[in-house]
């Protein structure tokens, strides 16, 4: 086998270049001469033999691989002065540019176009210039940290401007020699907005009481001035205390009796099992600066089980008045009518009446059932109606035998709309409507009084959906299915309807959340209903066909009820306009959710009118003659009267500014522009 011995790094350069004319009548290269150093070149096997012909440029390449071969990396020394030298690339591949720091001297010195072949050369040939190849890796990825890091810091900063800029409201900062104080408000912890000043102001823990062991708790009723003060002289302190408000746990009335010694009075604190007193003791220790030394001696200590235990979600009262357990007289008689009658779809005055029966089957079911004559079974079917249990299907009258069709109460149309029905009709005797509303105000009272912001302005939805008095309310609101509605007074009747609509909107906003847009306020107020006294009633129908004396609402063609409506019995005589200043829908530009008693209808109504004009109500504008008004009056201008009426009628529930500015406009005979405000839909949460 011959072998040939070519430097391979050339070889495919040289392999077909043409023999330069001073080299043709040279000797050729004999294979095989160069064994003197085998490590420096390849062993290659070939098939023919051939002469291979180097041109005049290749004397840089060979003085190239002289470097190699003297080079460090080839064990020998480096050409200069007897130190390493650096391996620089061929001269005809790319060469790497150094940063310009490193070159900036020396290329002012040399020019500023030179010849690109002299440019190669000086980039090889003088060691003046030589420079490390992984410095310069070194150096970019230096660079490219550094440019990383500015660019991140560059986006930090902005959004850190952003957020200064977001909570500029809530921040002051304080620039001083060497030094810079920040101080940001605390956030409220009760979920109410901290730049509201008629949200509650945030709790602020006191540190000297952080440390107690015990407990604190009190007896409260709803709408209660003095539990009111108890509860935000805590709230105040960040006490943490257990409220046990009687009106919502009827059965601890007994438990406060049995502690007290036969006083029911409220409020009543108590430091673990010990009795502490009423609002007038925290008070006399609160001046004489007692307080907190009575505290630490009275709960520094555990609980034990013998004080006031906390109430618990879900569990009802065993008995609260006797009146639980006692069911309809006439419970037993429906339920065997239910069983036996042929309930089916039949069809009348040209129209399908589903699930009905006639008249004649009752009273023969009654007769069999209860071994009577037709007389009486008749007297007993009404009564059966007058406790609305069943109706007539075109509402024509109570009950009459023959071919008139009936229906339960639970086999309406309306009953999937209603959210105070539970699958059957509420079987239990019916209470008066009057203690019904009276209780079912005191559980909306004990929502607000834990629920909502002091001027009850802002309500907690999320809080009240979990808490034990709402599921109270809910269960209470079956009680209203079969009440008797007409034996409420004038002023009975305008509470509990004005008591029912703000309960309901509550619960509606609960169960269905906010509506946004037209069409969903509309079908919010008319499709949200309860089931109250046997009839339907929706936001919609309480308003306007109560309230409104059967008065088409806004933008509205026809009235609530028709010709024949039952519900017309019930619509008050005339309307008060000061329903519109005590009727919350639960945005932010209505009045203030509130409730109401019967004893006192009238004048809260005119305190709730004073409060809705004394915030932002109206608002006169002197020097431009402008009266800016909200906009309810415009929607409901019909029960006030015209613009001027109006104006004088608003008078008497401004306060001394308001009302000086606007009787100064009525009195000088000038024109007056009247601006209705923008109503803001936004929930009142």
């Amino acid at each position: 086998m011959t072998q040939i011995l070519i430097n391979s790094s050339v070889m495919a350069e040289t392999e077909t270049s043409p023999v330069p004319d001073h080299l043709q009548n040279q000797e050729p290269m004999q294979l095989g001469d160069q064994g003197d150093r085998p490590s420096d070149f390849s062993e290659v096997e070939i098939v023919e033999k051939r002469e291979i012909y180097i041109r005049k440029d290749q004397d840089e390449t060979d003085s190239h691989q002289n470097k190699l071969k003297s080079g460090p990396l080839m064990g020998g020394n480096g050409g200069g002065g007897g130190g390493d030298e650096l391996l620089q690339p061929l001269p005809l591949l790319p060469q790497p540019q150094p940063p310009p720091s490193l070159l900036r001297k020396s290329l002012s010195s040399i020019g500023d176009d030179p010849p690109p072949r002299q440019r190669l050369d000086r980039s090889r040939s003088s060691s003046a210039f030589a420079f490390d190849v992984p410095a310069i890796g070194k150096f970019f990825r230096d660079r490219s940290n550094s440019f990383s890091s500015a660019i991140a810091n560059h986006i930090s900063s902005i959004r850190d401007t952003t957020t200064t800029t977001t909570n500029a409201a809530n921040v002051t900062e304080f620039n001083l020699s060497g030094l810079k104080v920040t101080v940001q408000l605390k956030e409220n912890e009760d979920g109410f907005d901290s730049d509201d000043e008629s949200a509650k102001p945030p709790i602020r823990p006191n540190k000297t009481l952080a440390g107690l062991k015990g407990r604190v708790s009190f007896f409260s009723r709803s709408n209660c001035r003095d539990c009111r003060a108890v509860r935000s002289f805590f709230r105040e302190r960040g006490l943490k205390f257990i409220e046990i408000n009687i009106d919502v746990y009827p059965s601890r009335e007994k438990e406060l009796i049995q502690r007290t010694g036969g006083s029911n009075v409220v409020p009543m604190i108590f430091f673990n099992e010990s009795l502490f007193g009423g609002l007038v003791a925290l008070n006399s220790l609160r001046n004489c600066g007692e307080l907190e030394g009575r505290l630490r001696e009275m709960v520094g200590r555990k609980c034990t089980d013998a004080a006031p235990r906390a109430p618990v979600y879900g569990f009802d009262d065993d008995d609260e008045d006797g009146e639980e357990d006692r069911t309809d007289e006439m419970v037993g008689i429906v339920r065997v009518l239910r069983q036996r009658l042929p309930i089916q779809d039949r069809i009348a005055k040209l129209k399908i009446v589903k699930n009905c029966f006639l008249g004649s089957e009752l009273v023969e079911a009654l007769i069999q059932h209860l071994d009577c004559g037709r007389k009486k079974a008749v007297e007993i079917g009404k009564e059966i109606a007058r406790r609305h249990f069943i109706h007539h299907v075109f509402g024509e009258n109570d009950f009459e035998d023959g071919g008139h069709l009936y229906r339960f109460l639970e086999h309406e149309s309306f009953i999937p709309k209603c959210f105070n029905f539970r699958l059957s009709t509420n079987d239990s005797e019916p209470k008066p409507a009057a203690v019904v509303s009276q209780k079912l105000t005191k559980l909306m009272f004990a929502m607000l009084e834990s629920y909502a912001s002091e001027d009850r302005r802002h309500v907690d939805y999320t809080g009240i959906s979990n808490s034990e008095e709402f599921r109270r309310y809910v269960n209470l609101a079956q009680d209203l299915q079969r009440v008797n509605l007409l034996s409420l007074s004038g002023n009975e009747k305008l509470a509990f309807f004005i008591n029912l609509y703000n309960a309901m909107i509550i619960h509606a906003v609960i169960r269905l959340g906010c509506p946004e847009g037209m069409i969903d306020r509309r079908n919010f107020f008319g499709e949200f209903q309860y089931v109250v006294g046997g009839q339907p009633y929706s936001l919609t129908a309480i308003k306007n066909g109560i309230l409104r004396s059967n008065q088409r609402q806004p933008y509205s063609l026809s009235r609530p009820f028709g010709g024949g409506d039952k519900r017309l019995e019930l619509a008050m005589l005339k309307v008060n306009p000061l329903i519109h200043f005590a009727l919350c829908n639960g945005t932010r530009s209505s009045p203030r959710v509130q409730f109401f008693s019967s004893e006192g209808i009238e004048a809260e109504l005119r305190c709730a009118a004073r409060d809705f004009f004394r915030e932002d109500g109206i608002e006169v504008d002197l020097d431009d003659r402008i009266v800016h008004l909200t906009r309810i009056i415009k929607w409901y201008n019909s029960d006030f009267g015209t613009e001027k009426e109006t104006l004088k009628w608003i008078i008497q529930y401004l306060d001394a500014s308001k009302a000086g500015l606007l009787t100064h406009l009525l009195n000088d005979r000038g024109p007056i522009s009247i601006v209705y405000q923008d109503y803001d839909w936004s929930l009142n949460s």
